[in-house]
Formats: C-alpha cells, sequence, structure tokens
C-alpha cells in the first residue's frame, strides 16, 4: 500500500515523499531517470553490467536529446532488443487533458498523471524569448491568499519524471527535437506553476539537472528560475545542488500584511528570509536575485511600502530586482489589482533608488494562465468552501 504524505503542519508543511504510482502496465518510465538509474533500471531488467551501461547510455541520448518515444525507431539498438525493452519500460508523456490557447498567444495545458492526478503547465511566447512555467506539485500546501493555486490541498509531489515530463512535451509540441542550442522557441523555464519548488526539492533538484545536462535537454543553468515563498532552510541547498537563478515571492515588508497574504511568514520572518538571500550561493549583479511582489490595492501598494522595499534591499545588499505583478483576478478572489496609476508610483520610487522594478505584462488572463491563476480544472469548489478551507489553514497557523 503506498504510504500517505504526512504534514506536520500548516506552516512549515514539509512532506513525507510519497512513492511514485505503479503504472497499470507494470512497466517502468524511464523518463526522470538519470544516466545511473537507467543503468541500474537494465541490470535489474537481465542485462550484464557492460550491456546495461551502454545501453544507458543509447537510451539516454534517444530519450532526452532527441525526444523519442518509441523503441523501434532508436536504430543504433539492435531489433532484437527493441520488443525486449518495450516490453519492460516506456518512453511517457504526460496526457493531455485540454490545451487552450490565449488570445496573446499565451499556452495552458491540463494534464493528467497515470494515477489520475492534474496539473497545469503554461507556455509564454515573447520576441525575444519563450518561457515555460512548470508545475512541481499537484495542489499546493501554502494557501497565499492572493494564489489561485492555495485554495488547493496538497495531494502529492510530482515525480522527476513527471517535472521533466512537462519540458519534453512542450518541445514536443514545438518541434525542438533534437536538442540544439540556437533557434530554439522554448528558452526558459522558469519553476512558477502549481506548488512550492522546494518542498518537493530532490525530485526538483534531479528533474533540472536532466534539463541541464549538456548530453540531454542541454539548457543552461542561467536560463532557469526556480520560485519560492520563503523555505529558508533549503534555499542554500537549492543554490548548492541546482544553481539556478532565485526568486522569491515576498509580496510584501511587514510582519502584518506578508503573515496575512505569505502565511509560511509565520515560520520564516522577512528578515530571515533576506538573510538566506544574501547567503544565496552564486548571487552577484550579474544574477540577481528577483523578488515577486504581487500588487494588492490598499494592502502592499503604498508610497511607504515602496520605500521600505528600498530600504531592507539595501540593507541586505542583495543584488536584486522587483518584479511588479499587477494581480490577476480569480472567481471569489479577496483581493482587488492595484490601479495603474499606484503601480506606476511605486514602480519609480523603487527605480530611482537604483533598483530594476518593471511592471510584468499579465499574459493569458483570459485563459486563467497568468500569474496565481493555476488550479486544476478538476478542483473546482464554492466560494463558501474555498473560505471555510482558508479560515482552516489560518487557524493551524494559531
Amino acid at each position: 500500500m503506498t504510504p500517505t504524505m504526512q504534514i506536520p503542519g500548516h506552516i512549515d508543511p514539509v512532506p513525507v515523499p510519497r512513492a511514485a504510482p505503479a503504472r497499470a502496465d507494470g512497466r517502468l518510465d524511464l523518463v526522470g531517470l538519470s544516466k545511473a538509474e537507467i543503468r541500474g533500471a537494465l541490470a535489474e531488467a537481465g542485462l550484464d553490467e557492460r550491456q546495461a551501461k551502454l545501453r544507458a547510455k543509447q537510451l539516454w541520448h534517444w530519450i532526452y536529446n532527441r525526444g523519442v518515444t518509441d523503441f523501434a525507431l532508436m536504430t543504433d539498438i539492435a531489433k532484437a532488443q527493441q520488443p525486449w525493452l518495450a516490453e519492460r519500460f516506456v518512453i511517457g508523456r504526460p496526457e493531455v487533458v485540454e490545451a487552450q490557447v490565449s488570445t496573446d498567444g499565451t499556452r495552458k495545458w491540463l494534464l493528467r498523471s497515470d494515477d489520475g492526478q492534474d496539473y497545469e503547465m503554461v507556455f509564454i511566447p515573447d520576441a525575444d524569448r519563450g518561457t515555460l512555467c512548470v508545475s512541481s506539485q499537484v495542489g499546493c500546501t501554502l494557501n497565499c491568499r492572493f494564489c489561485h493555486t492555495g485554495t488547493m490541498r496538497l495531494v502529492r509531489n510530482l515525480t522527476a519524471g513527471e517535472i521533466v515530463g512537462q519540458v519534453m512535451l512542450a518541445r514536443d509540441g514545438l518541434g525542438e527535437w533534437p536538442s540544439q542550442p540556437d533557434g530554439r522557441l522554448l528558452t526558459n523555464i522558469v519553476m512558477m506553476g502549481m506548488g512550492e519548488p522546494l518542498y518537493n526539492f530532490e525530485a526538483v533538484r534531479d528533474a533540472l539537472r536532466i534539463v541541464m545536462d549538456g548530453d540531454g535537454l542541454a539548457l543552461s543553468k542561467r536560463r532557469i528560475t526556480l520560485s519560492t515563498s520563503g523555505v529558508v532552510p533549503k534555499m542554500a541547498q537549492a543554490g548548492e545542488e541546482i544553481g539556478v537563478n532565485l526568486a522569491v515571492s515576498l509580496h510584501a515588508v511587514t510582519k502584518e500584511i506578508r503573515d496575512e497574504i505569505v502565511p509560511l511568514n509565520r515560520k520564516y520572518g522577512i528578515d530571515e528570509l533576506l538573510q538566506a538571500c544574501a547567503d544565496y550561493p552564486g548571487a552577484n549583479n550579474a544574477r540577481r536575485i528577483t523578488f515577486e511582489y504581487v500588487m494588492l490595492k490598499d494592502k502592499n501598494d503604498s508610497d511607504e511600502d515602496a520605500r521600505e522595499l528600498v530600504r531592507l534591499i539595501r540593507k541586505y545588499k542583495l543584488p536584486a530586482k522587483v518584479n511588479l505583478i499587477p494581480f490577476n483576478p480569480w472567481p471569489g478572489a479577496p483581493y482587488e489589482c492595484s490601479d495603474p496609476e499606484r503601480i506606476r508610483a511605486f514602480s519609480n520610487i523603487v527605480f530611482e533608488a537604483g533598483i530594476s522594478a518593471p511592471v510584468r505584462t499579465p499574459r493569458g488572463r483570459d485563459i486563467m494562465a497568468a500569474c496565481g491563476q493555476l488550479k486544476s480544472a478538476a478542483e473546482k469548489k464554492s466560494r463558501a468552501e474555498l473560505d471555510r478551507l482558508a479560515e482552516e489553514k489560518l487557524a493551524a497557523l494559531g
């Protein structure tokens, strides 16, 4: 029986890893496995060590560099061995339940896992880049009050295969196999989809290592950004073991307001969080930390808030930029978006202090694909039910 995920508390809900669901056909999905893990799986299935090592190298190339999902198309593997592989293994992709395209070109996919769990990914095309927003969990534990995904319960962590599978599915749709650095439409990845990536650290790390491998998906770590709401104990580990760009969901500069809209602040406060940012390995003026700041009317958008944001960044000597995000509404949301004039005034104060503070253009709002709007369509609750769940979580925070 698969163990249930235990969540010690709503402030610091570190989940106990839950076993990946087995496929109904008994085959092992190779997507998400490292070279060493593929070699081990082949050896366990009966290949001798030399054969397992050779086949693992070949499979890695076909799976991650060329995007092939059919063993019969792997021309350097003996035809007699291809059926043997197909009986025991599969090269999977997430099931696409629904694909939507926004009027601005943003694409959103509702995906389904083998055990019937739904999650989402979003592709945002721009003139000079194409960014894939990747999910790390089914649901979320954190209940950030401005975020639609935060109204979901955490169902389970996504596996490394389900995380890297999102990137591979996008590559399929864009026709970007084999992997090559030039002329790509998909140039950047942000771990900003459903879930808190640092509460699924091992799977996120293993998936991103495959994405960054020069013989695999071959995307530079400088083009990958991991976003966290502030899981302080995991931040340094992420810098050391993954080494990608860091984005922090700050959203407020006082304890009172951040406690309300990002409840994790009650566990890891602003000063502790900013010190962890100052200590983040590899952060410098060429690789600045991004602070995400959602603009909520009459909540966190005053001139005083802007000046305090500048003071905090200077206090901790942070190489930083601030992304100001107009609040993206969703049904029953408890906040409104700041007025455009107020956002501009806030941005100007930060800019005048010498800190970059661009206002992010909302993308995909019409298909609920914008920042803070992701929530699988399979889980729809009444406003009363959402309020009840929010009150339960807040009560647990004490």
